[in-house]
């Protein structure tokens, strides 16, 4: 169903009709019947790079990893390659992966993955040819009009996550921003209690050592009324592995890919590949990089425990060559997407791509940026696009605003992955036979059964004429989406929980506090 807002009020703060587009103002508008939860993309895939050249990437790609090799910083990543079969440098940290032990990890790793959300209804499945959504994740700072740019704090967290389960067109729970007033050996206590209690999607848990992540594994299932084997057997929680580029996995990482395999949980793999920077200034060369990376920290999964649910991904854009800074939503960005998503065809895997925006606020450049970006992910057959809302200043910010504007564009995205019908009703016939030359169809018996459902209706965007809308107060887009956020908060996630699920949620959090949380690994 499309997300809407309240009914009690407009983006202004004024009583709304039940109905907006007039006739019986006292009857509540129809809803719009579309899953926005359950999407497939219905693009045909673009290609930037001709087959063959693909194909050269890819096995430069291996080249790289058995001949120059990738640096694992954690001893016992080191060994799981030993043991396999690769060449180990342990003086140098140095990993020598050979293309068989990819091919075999290539041929385990599961080509669909199902992810158990809290409940069924939310549960999705990353495949080729799915789509999934996810907002800006990562954020050190949250800004809005309100209450301005600022460090990340675990209310901002949970207002994130309360917008995120608001819309059904976001179908992960990333972790928006860091909520830098919770100690971070703490912190994964409270960001598991918000996605448990606030949210019935498939939440995110960090990998910052082993403690927390099985601390974070033990608060799901206790949640969830799962025992350990229920909770193995399939994935319910996924975290994102970033390398160090070039070239380079550090110990949290690694240790993050062994956790989550063990466990059986989903890591989606993406290196981090800025043009110019952390890798060749080439779209080619930067994304021949990214997929060695990539493809080395697969292949640690599947020898750790062969099957384990992974996701290909990828984050390569270029830098602006004047200040270094990086740079999303440009021409080069697009054209990665596409290649990553040729190179995931190839090797037939699920892959994460994702947009974004180096605007520093919630312009017209933040939203061309996210626009392009996106349009590169869905006709490159990404299957989950993060980032998809609310990013601002190259990851350093997400807006509030830009969350619920990125939001509009994206259930207008969903709109166009719904099947369109064209029977005998849909043509119209018996419609063009009522209606005289020169008539119109505002009053078409065809029309009086559709005007209430057979358009989209936008839950921000403003279509009235000048006049109405500067009687309204003139506001601008930015400003309705700061009344809009604001009433999406006032309402209740509809997330149902029992006392018995959050009681002994805040029990165990009480417990392992006492004891000194967690530290991260470094």
């Amino acid at each position: 169903m499309t997300s809407r807002p309240p009914d009690s009020a407009t983006t202004s703060g004024t009583p709304r009709r039940k109905n907006r587009r007039g006739g019986d103002k006292n009857r509540a508008r129809t809803a719009r019947n579309v899953d926005y939860h359950n999407l497939d993309n219905p693009f045909p895939p673009m290609k930037v790079f001709s087959d063959d050249r693909i194909e050269a990437m890819h096995n430069t790609a291996l080249e790289v990893l058995e001949n120059l090799g990738i640096k694992v910083l954690l001893p016992e990543a080191r060994q799981h390659f030993k043991l396999a079969g690769a060449k180990v440098d342990e003086d140098e940290e140095m990993v020598y992966i050979g293309r068989e032990l990819v091919d075999a990890a290539l041929a385990t790793a599961p080509k669909s993955i199902p992810v158990m959300a809290g409940i069924a209804e939310k549960n999705i499945v990353l495949a080729p040819g799915k789509l999934v959504f996810q907002p800006g994740g990562g954020a050190p700072h949250s800004t809005d009009l309100e209450r301005g740019r600022r460090p990340g704090t675990m209310s901002d967290f949970n207002e994130f996550v309360h917008l995120t389960q608001y819309f059904d067109v976001l179908q992960m729970v990333p972790p928006v921003v860091e909520p830098q007033d919770i100690a971070i050996h703490l912190r994964h206590y409270e960001t598991a209690r918000a996605q448990l209690t606030l949210s019935n999607k498939v939440p995110f848990v960090f990998a910052r050592g082993t403690q927390q992540a099985l601390e974070s594994f033990e608060m799901m299932r206790d949640f969830r009324g799962l025992s350990d084997e229920e909770f193995h057997a399939n994935a319910h929680c996924y975290t994102i592995i970033n390398t160090n580029s070039p070239r380079q996995l550090d110990v949290p990482m690694a240790q993050g890919l062994i956790d989550f395999a063990r466990a059986g949980q989903l890591s989606i793999v993406t290196p981090f590949t800025l043009m110019g920077a952390m890798a060749p200034m080439t779209v080619a060369g930067a994304i021949t990089l990214s997929h060695a990376e990539a493809l080395a920290a697969i292949t640690l999964t599947q020898l750790v425990n062969k099957g384990a649910p992974v996701c290909y991904g990828t984050f390569t854009s270029n830098v602006d060559m004047r200040s270094g800074a990086p740079a999303f939503g440009t021409p080069e960005h697009f054209k990665a997407s596409l290649a990553a998503g040729q190179l995931a065809r190839k090797i037939k895997l699920p892959w994460r791509g994702a947009t974004g925006s180096a605007a520093n606020i919630n312009d017209a450049q933040a939203s061309n940026e996210t626009q392009l970006g996106l349009w590169g992910c869905l006709l490159a057959g990404a299957t989950v696009v993060i980032h998809a809302a609310g990013w601002l200043e190259g990851g350093l910010t997400v807006s509030y605003e830009k969350f619920v504007t990125d939001c509009e564009v994206l259930q207008m995205i969903a709109e166009l992955c719904a099947e369109e019908p064209a029977g005998i009703d849909e043509i119209g016939f018996e419609a063009m036979a009522e209606i005289v030359p020169g008539g119109h169809f505002f009053g078409a018996a065809h029309t009086m059964r559709r005007y209430q459902t057979e358009f989209y209706e936008p839950i921000l965007h403003d279509r009235a004429n000048f006049g109405t809308w500067t009687e309204r107060g003139a506001m601008d887009t930015n400003r309705r989406a700061s009344g809009l956020w604001k009433q999406i908060l006032e309402e209740s996630t509809g997330v149902k929980n029992t006392e018995e699920q959050i009681d002994r949620l805040d029990q165990y959090i009480i417990s392992k506090t006492a004891k000194g949380g967690a530290p991260p690994v470094s």
